[in-house]
């Protein structure tokens, strides 16, 4: 049986596009040609937001607590399932998930495991659980559904450490991705191992909470399938968070835009890569981008002898 998620709020925002045409001169009427969109050019335009309008819900009508961002509209839709910072409420990532949302990914956050010592094994069972409901459940007044084969996860922070446990664990999904990631107990960096979805992990430079070297870093090395590693420059654990918040108190760092815009575009551009197949975007993530350079990437582990 499906049940609906009902009373989802429009968030849309229009899009920004950018089209580059050539035209040359010729013996009849003139040929324009789409000219092939660089790197650079690619990320820019995968910062702003894309061609969707965004619906909200709350996953708590569903009996999970959280949030999901959907697309108006679509059938077979992929979906991220994205895990929070320590003492990070889900409302500090609107941005992130409305923005995967604009661009056609369903993008949902349960708000569980917010106090002070949470447990990141049921923190990544809740992110199981969140894939569960988005694909078992009505999204949406309109014709809206999740295609079960086109998963992801992601994370910030012990969000990002409990996306990898919960993707070292039963069930397939297609891409991991990061910010800031932390270990975990049980240890992120062991279970990376196990994981063969691609993952991109984005660490920051001036990160005092969790340090790159035995987090993120280490997380990326250790990881058994496909991944890139990238350090963010000029930015700080909370970069990712929006808003002010009382645990900026507790915690190093604050929200930094630009950290957002990019970490945002090269979120969407693993997405699209990795869920749904299309190589448009393939270059954003072969490419050095300004302040997130490739630091590492590997094909896979090798095969145990």
């Amino acid at each position: 049986m499906r049940c609906a998620l009902p009373r989802l709020i429009s968030t849309s925002v229009k899009p920004r596009f950018r089209w580059m045409l050539r035209g040359r001169a010729g013996a009849g009427c003139p040929k324009l040609s789409t000219m092939v969109s660089k790197p650079k050019e690619l990320l820019e335009e995968l910062s702003h937001a894309g061609p969707h309008e965004v619906l909200r819900g709350n996953l708590a009508l569903a009996g999970l607590p959280g949030v999901v961002f959907t697309p108006r509209s679509g059938l077979g839709l992929p979906a991220v399932a994205f895990g929070h910072g320590w003492l990070q409420p889900p409302g500090r990532y609107r941005g992130l998930l409305s923005h995967l949302a604009s661009w056609g990914i369903v993008a949902a956050a349960p708000a569980t495991q917010l106090g002070p010592l949470p447990s990141h094994r049921l923190l990544a069972a809740d992110l199981r659980a969140t894939l569960d409901v988005v694909t078992g459940v009505r999204l949406g007044p309109d014709a809206i559904s999740v295609d079960p084969g086109r998963l992801g996860l992601a994370g910030h922070s012990t969000g990002g450490g409990s996306a990898v446990l919960a993707a070292a664990g039963p069930g397939e999904v297609r891409g991991v991705a990061t910010f800031a990631a932390a270990q975990t107990l049980p240890s992120a960096s062991a279970a990376a191992v196990r994981v063969t979805a691609p993952g991109l992990h984005l660490a920051a430079d001036g990160d005092l909470v969790a340090p790159a070297g035995g987090n993120a870093e280490a997380i990326a090395k250790a990881w058994g399938g496909p991944v890139q590693y990238r350090k963010v420059d000029k930015s700080t654990h909370l970069a990712l968070t929006e808003g002010g918040h009382w645990s900026q108190r507790l915690l190093h760092g604050k929200p930094n835009h630009r950290t957002q815009m990019l970490v945002r575009a090269l979120f969407t551009a693993f997405f699209l890569t990795h869920l749904t197949g299309t190589d448009k975007y393939r270059g954003v993530l072969e490419a050095d981008a300004k302040r997130a350079a490739i630091d590492f990437e590997r094909e896979a582990l090798p095969a145990a002898a």
